[in-house]
């Protein structure tokens, strides 16, 4: 990792390209958009992001982080009083994952997990969740009662409770079986600041064990490959591994060496880390020998013609750190089930500012850029 990268006629021209503003030009709507890559980019940034501006939906976070609380107290039968502020995170995603079922998982399990961990990556203790649900008139009861038993288990192991949703019902072809919307509160109790726009210069990148379970699971679920495997999905609640990587970062009084938490996702980390460094401005370099990823997810992907670095994971986050806390906290995420293959796989550095590179097992240094269309529709 000692190489210096330097900012070549090819990496100005990519860096130029990449701080563009984004303009949607696009006249419908394709899977592509819904990919989490650059096609979804350009439709947040470009066209959602144009009409409902705000300060909050501006950083474009996978949640916000807002204050709230009286700040000038009020008046009861006992006097005047103050309510302290408190930080709270807040998100809200849709699941519409095919098939519903599949090894390690279902659309249950995903939709209170993928929420659970959207607060976990601002530092924050999910509280409260809510849960609506699109059905398919037709739709099995059964399969209604085992995803609910599911979502209940996943909330029980998370800490958290669906406390409030929605239902509705549509003619049976205007929805494929089942869809569920989660939103999510929770409090940040630290002061931590994780942003990824915090990525400094000399900072360690950390995964939390091997990439793309999640998206391979799906392939061999849907039939598209004719393989036997043990493979599994990654879904699980990172909530505890978070508070203990607060709670290391804590004891050694460094919470300020927490910059940035992401759970690589839809486009996977390629796409992940590449938000990074646009919002960071800086250059994210990491060393493909370092890079966990099964047999199973690795042949999986050379079959299919994919890199594992854009397929989509539901139980690993990426962690940019200072350099001085990073093994510390390696060692401590591997004491949990869900961070014990955890691992430092690259740094943070100046230039090519907006650039994801990586060292190739052959020496060499390739870009790896956002996922550009569409890869495997409807993983999540």
């Amino acid at each position: 990792m000692s190489k210096v990268l330097s900012p070549t006629p090819l990496f100005e021209r990519v860096e130029k390209a990449r701080r563009r503003k984004r303009r949607f030009r696009d006249t419908q709507i394709t899977l592509a958009h819904g990919s989490g890559g650059r096609a979804m980019h350009e439709l947040i940034e470009g066209l959602f992001l144009e009409y409902l501006r705000n300060p909050l939906l501006e950083k474009l976070e996978d949640q916000a982080v807002f204050e709230i609380g009286l700040t000038h107290g009020g008046t009861t039968g006992l006097g005047n009083f103050a309510q302290p502020k408190a930080r709270v995170a807040f998100t809200t995603d849709s699941y519409v994952v095919d098939p519903i079922f599949f090894p390690g998982g279902d659309i249950g399990k995903l939709a209170i997990n993928g929420t659970v961990n959207d607060l976990a990556m601002s530092g924050a203790r999910p509280l409260y969740l809510s849960a609506g649900f699109i059905l398919e008139e037709g739709f099995s009861i059964e399969d209604l009662k085992r995803i609910l038993s599911s979502m209940r288990d996943a909330a029980a192991e998370a800490g958290v409770a669906v406390v409030t949703g929605d239902t509705k019902v549509v003619q049976k072809g205007s929805v494929d079986k089942i869809f569920i919307n989660t939103s999510g509160v929770g409090v940040i109790e630290s002061p931590v600041h994780l942003s990824a726009s915090c990525a400094q210069v000399g900072d360690k990148v950390i995964l939390s064990g091997t990439l793309g379970d999640h998206g391979t699971t799906i392939m061999i679920a849907r039939g598209e490959l004719e393989l036997e495997t043990d493979i599994e999905s990654d879904t699980a609640p990172l909530n505890a591994l978070v508070q203990d990587m607060l709670d290391e970062a804590g004891s050694a009084g460094a919470f300020g060496s927490l910059h940035c938490l992401r759970d690589p996702t839809r486009g996977g980390a390629a796409t992940t880390l590449n938000e990074i460094a646009l919002s960071s401005e800086v250059c994210i370099e990491i060393d493909e020998i370092l890079v966990p990823v099964r047999e199973e997810a690795k042949g999986a992907c050379e079959i299919l013609g994919l890199d594992p670095l854009y397929v989509a994971n539901e139980g690993k986050l990426i962690a940019i750190v200072s350099a001085d806390v990073a093994e510390r906290l390696v060692a401590r995420m591997r004491q949990n089930v869900y961070g014990s293959e955890a691992c430092i796989i690259g740094m943070v550095k100046e230039q090519p500012a907006g650039i994801v590179a990586m060292q190739t097992g052959f020496g060499g240094t390739r870009i790896v850029d956002m996922l550009v269309g569409e890869q495997l529709p409807r993983i999540c």
